[in-house]
């Protein structure tokens, strides 16, 4: 999966995960990106255009913070399962900068009214 936001980086190939993308940055740390947590950033860049680069680098903290990170779409089902690595959802992301969406419009949501 093509992922722009993150073609600066070493691309990594995790044999055990080929298909999900994985980055190293420059100081040694990797994190994964799974394609819901991605589905997740895409729609937050829409959201906060003005702060969107304030999310990556955000990321990239994170990951230097950690030194092995997998940005999920859900703790409860992750697609890459790997117990020396750190979950974080895009909330948790956005909460680090004090920014939030709500989801009541999308039909599927738990979060209606």
């Amino acid at each position: 999966m093509e992922m722009i936001e993150f073609n600066n980086l070493t691309k990594v190939v995790d044999e055990r995960y080929p298909h999900i993308n994985k980055y190293e940055l420059d100081d040694g740390s990797t994190f994964f990106v799974e394609p819901n947590f991605y589905t997740q950033l895409e729609y937050s860049k829409e959201h906060f255009r003005n702060d969107f680069d304030k999310v990556i680098e955000k990321m990239y903290e994170i990951v230097r913070r950690n030194k092995r990170i997998i940005f999920t779409g859900d703790y409860e089902a992750p697609v890459v399962y790997l117990d020396d690595y750190f979950y974080r959802e895009i909330d948790d992301v956005l909460g680090e900068l004090k920014l939030s969406f709500d989801n009541k419009g999308n039909p599927h949501s738990d979060w209606k009214d």
